[in-house]
């Protein structure tokens, strides 16, 4: 016998593995709520078996470049990392100097929501501004953008923008070229958080790369986990003049992952064919389903455009206590009565039209 032959595996080998969960629970509280899509989970298991080189150098990893270069030009290079957090750290640590500042609107991800990660693990000071659709603009950026040869203030070097945005706005192709010619002018780069760029691609019905490298974007940090993925996204630089030593700052972020073919496979699921447009649409048309269907709800007020994965609303704050008893979902602005209801690659028309209901019911109890 070969001693280096795998053992034969046991005929009464058994694991504790169970579902957990009741499948039938549905809610709106996060696209990152939903389940990993089949075309997906397919892909891993056939990524899976045998033995392929850790740390990016396997096949899948290897096929992901030039799947990403069909999407966002032949110099783009992408990075995969365990989660989104870590790619903005990864690629705001790419753009900035240890001295440097990133400006970004007072809504964006990576300054409600990172756990201050970007200041805490990458040492950036954030200068944010005000947004009322969180999305910047020229100005917005010229209240921050000042200062440069000031050593009493953290230096403005990067402008980070979200599409789409935290408010479920998009911007459009020309608004971010805009705002990169702007940002080039003054010797900034610009960064963009991209968890739902293909929700935003999918609103708009035009290619990310219209609003990526196209547009004058630097850096993207790709978002999958949102799109229907188990986890994962990839930082995706742009413009290699932009960043420096991306490999070396990816690992000591903690954001290498060993068997990378593993998070190469589901973005190559994604991206080799449409799923990722297909799972947008998907999740932007529910959301215009859901819209509509409260608006006629009376009481009901829808606070933001829908222009992408999310609605926001307004209702009163016992209703919608009430509510999440029986629908998961957050408050936006809790004394403001505000809540987000975001839909995602599997959510269903009965889903919709089922907390629609659920919705005016609790609005006819009545609430204050």
């Amino acid at each position: 016998m070969n001693p280096a032959a795998a053992p034969a595996a046991r005929t009464d080998a058994r694991t504790d593995a169970r579902r957990r969960h009741d499948p039938a629970v549905r809610g709106f509280a996060s696209d990152n709520y939903a389940g990993i899509h089949p075309e997906i989970l397919a892909a891993l298991a056939l990524a899976n078996g045998g033995h392929q080189p850790a740390y990016g150098n396997d096949d899948y990893t290897a096929h992901l470049q030039r799947l990403i270069r069909s999407h966002f030009g032949p110099h783009a290079e992408a990075y995969p990392v365990f989660n989104g957090t870590g790619a903005n750290v990864v690629a705001l640590q790419a753009l900035a100097d240890r001295w440097g500042a990133v400006i970004c609107a007072e809504s964006a991800h990576i300054h409600v929501d990172e756990g201050g990660a970007p200041e805490r693990m990458a040492g950036l000071k954030l200068l944010t501004v005000p947004a009322e659709d969180g999305k910047l603009t020229p100005a917005l950026i010229d209240r921050q953008a000042w200062g440069q040869e000031d050593e009493h203030r953290a230096m403005p070097q990067v402008v980070s923008l979200t599409q789409a945005t935290e408010l479920g706005t998009v911007y459009t192709p020309q608004e971010i070229r805009t705002l990169c010619e702007h940002a080039h002018e003054r010797g900034m780069t610009v960064h963009m958080d991209g968890s739902r760029i293909a929700n935003a691609a999918a609103s708009l019905d035009v290619p990310m790369r219209a609003f990526a490298n196209a547009a004058g974007v630097d850096v993207l940090s790709f978002g999958g986990t949102k799109n229907g993925m188990l986890y994962g996204e990839a930082v995706v630089v742009l413009n290699p003049d932009a960043v420096r030593r991306m490999k070396h700052i990816r690992k000591m972020s903690m954001q290498l992952a060993s068997k990378m073919r593993f998070v190469s496979a589901q973005l190559e699921a994604l991206l080799a064919g449409d799923l990722w447009l297909r799972n947008a649409r998907h999740a932007n048309t529910m959301a215009r389903r859901l819209a509509e269907g409260v608006r006629r709800v009376p009481g009901v007020e829808i606070r933001r455009p829908v222009q992408a994965n999310a609605v926001f609303a307004r209702l009163p704050h016992d209703v919608s206590l009430r509510l999440q008893k029986r629908y998961r979902f957050y408050f936006w602005d809790e004394p403001a009565g505000e809540v987000r209801w975001m839909c995602s690659w599997d959510t269903t028309e009965e889903d919709v039209d089922g907390f629609v209901s659920a919705l005016a019911e609790e609005m006819r109890r009545g609430g204050g």
